[in-house]
């Protein structure tokens, strides 16, 4: 029996985020990733690129411990990078329901799509890197797109 109660494999799973039966990324963008957010976003940018950073940091980490101790490369319930990313989408964005779902969509369709270059840096890395930089990828794609919609959609 394979052990996965760690303090590496809560963190990694966001305290058991990852464990959800359908579409665990998305329950925990939805579940953490939103209401981190709504924490952090009353911040300027560069203290949430910051609390972003420290996550990812943390994500390296833990979710490369959890991979080797599940004996699983990039297992689905590993789902820190998500939360990660959707904090990336989210750096410097306005609290408000049109830039929350905008963000969140946007992520998540980076995210699961996976278009260059996310899929070619996803491929050569391994490990906690490979785990954590596809989804801040991800997150700077829907940053950056997320900023064109909002402003188009305000015109």
């Amino acid at each position: 029996m394979q052990k996965d109660h760690s303090i590496y494999c809560r963190l990694a799973t966001v305290f058991g985020l990852g464990k959800a039966p359908a579409a665990p990324g998305t329950a925990a963008t939805l579940i953490a990733g939103i209401p981190c957010f709504l924490a952090s976003g009353r911040f300027p940018w560069q203290i949430q690129l910051i609390f972003a950073g420290a996550i990812f940091w943390i994500g390296w980490v833990v979710s490369g411990k959890t991979e080797r101790e599940l004996g699983r490369t990039d297992p689905p319930e590993v789902v820190i990078d998500e939360l990660c990313g959707y904090l990336v989408a989210m750096t410097g964005h306005a609290i408000s329901f049109p830039s929350i779902l905008t963000g969140f969509l946007l992520f998540r369709l980076f995210d699961i799509w996976k278009p260059w270059p996310i899929r070619s840096v996803e491929t050569k890395l391994t490990g906690g890197a490979a785990i954590m930089i596809d989804d801040v990828l991800a997150g700077i794609c829907a940053n950056f797109l997320g900023l064109i919609v909002l402003k188009l959609l305000s015109l």
